[in-house]
């Protein structure tokens, strides 16, 4: 995974960091004891989740074709030919 430069991506970026500070939102309220302040911290997780997509959708995410597997040999050609 190291080498695909997997989420490097603003869509990515941007709909995580929404997404902690959704988490961050909930907690705090969850430990405060406010639920409607919980729920407002879930709504923005969710819109962060939408964030992404939609930039993602844009052209801000990675290509469709960079999410194939990578094939540089299998094993039983490598034993054929030695």
């Amino acid at each position: 995974m190291a080498g695909s430069s997997h989420g490097h991506t603003p869509a990515a970026w941007t709909g995580v960091t929404i997404i902690f500070i959704g988490f961050c939102v909930g907690g705090a309220f969850m430990v405060m004891a406010q639920p409607a302040g919980f729920w407002a911290g879930m709504a923005i997780v969710v819109i962060g989740g939408v964030i992404g997509w939609i930039m993602s959708a844009m052209g801000m995410g990675m290509p469709k074709d960079a999410h194939r597997p990578l094939v540089t040999s299998r094993p039983e050609q490598a034993n054929a030919d030695s």
